[in-house]
């Protein structure tokens, strides 16, 4: 089933977006090597994502259906990937619709082996750049020196948005007790004890002087007996641009990162948004008395930088976990304010 409401192209250079005052021209951008995701062994428990065949062992059977059979999709790693790719479809359609633009969708190493930098090429027709994360850190994904200089040209840029969604870390040790422990916090089958993630945003993070890091790998508390989330903790007075206005909660993920900040400069960086955490399993960051993480941050312009910074979760822009109106509400006033 073709899931695109029109022809899906594949394996062409996209055509340069004219600049619309007031319509922000959005550009998505995976951080992974696809091919040396896809080509990992499948022997290996650790730092890797799921093959499709073990998705629908895991989740039976919500994908035994002919779209996700052997004889129309990818059963191996790359099925899973794909499921990204599927799953950002609404998010694409939703934005389309708010700024008149197509959402570009990037991959640093695509399917065929073709490396996509982050550049002046792909930034000069980009208002909104989304940087999701979820690269390996053994695939060694970094940020060359020029790529910083042109996100550096790009944020200097009046209207710009840079969003940086690098994605859980779990099990960042070697003692298994504690690899135990966060197996058992976020209770999904699909992770296994270690699976760290976004070498690629951290390295964007260093390189911009960022005073983040993506933490944990943490279970949002939801309402007894379903998978709706408790309400987001929210800092209206230090919400200026209204990224939050009619926003209630995001989608249920089972394995969220902390996005802790590593200044005290209050001006520097907003926690815009907190989740609460389930609490039925522990790990050493509620041992530590941690009840809330947080999970949207935004960084004003300042005297040196003209365009915006935020970080959120990729999984906020993508029904591969669920959606609903608050959702919705959050994707147009990213796309319109």
């Amino acid at each position: 089933m073709n899931r695109y409401p029109g022809p899906r192209t594949y394996n062409q250079v996209r055509v340069p977006r004219k600049y619309i005052p007031g319509k922000q021209r959005f550009s998505i951008y995976w951080t992974w090597s696809y091919p040396w995701e896809a080509n990992r062994d499948l022997t290996e428990l650790d730092n890797r994502f799921s093959s499709m065949t073990e998705v629908r062992r895991v989740l039976w059977p919500e994908y035994e259906t002919l779209e996700y059979s052997e004889k129309m999709f990818l059963q191996g790693i790359a099925g899973t990937l794909e499921l990204f790719h599927l799953g950002l479809i609404r998010f694409q359609e939703a934005v389309g619709e708010y700024t008149g633009h197509p959402v570009a969708v990037y991959q640093r190493i695509d399917q065929a082996g073709q490396k996509q930098q982050l550049d002046h090429g792909l930034l000069d027709d980009t208002d909104t750049l989304m940087v999701f994360g979820l690269d390996h850190l053994l695939t060694e994904q970094e940020a060359a020196p020029e790529e910083l200089e042109a996100l550096r040209a790009f944020l200097a840029r009046e209207g710009t948005r840079l969003i940086l969604g690098p994605h859980h870390d779990v099990g960042a040790t070697s003692d298994t007790k504690q690899r135990a422990m966060e197996y058992a916090h976020h209770g999904d089958p699909l992770v296994p004890s270690q699976q760290r993630f976004g070498r690629y945003t951290r390295s964007i993070m260093t390189g911009l002087g960022l005073p983040v890091q993506n933490q944990w790998g943490l279970h949002p508390a939801t309402i007894n007996g379903t998978k709706q989330l408790q309400p987001l903790i929210t800092t209206n007075d230090l919400d200026t641009r209204g990224w939050l206005e009619g926003v209630k909660t995001f989608n249920f993920h089972p394995h969220l990162p902390h996005y802790a900040v590593t200044t005290s400069d209050a001006n520097c960086i907003h926690v815009l948004a907190r989740q609460q955490i389930d609490l039925s399993h522990p790990l050493p960051f509620t041992e530590a008395g941690n009840r809330v993480f947080n999970l949207l941050l935004w960084m004003p312009p300042t005297r040196d930088r003209a365009g915006d910074i935020l970080f959120a979760d990729s999984t906020i822009f993508t029904t591969l976990f669920g959606g609903d109106e608050s959702l919705d509400r959050f994707w147009k006033n990213i796309a319109t304010r």
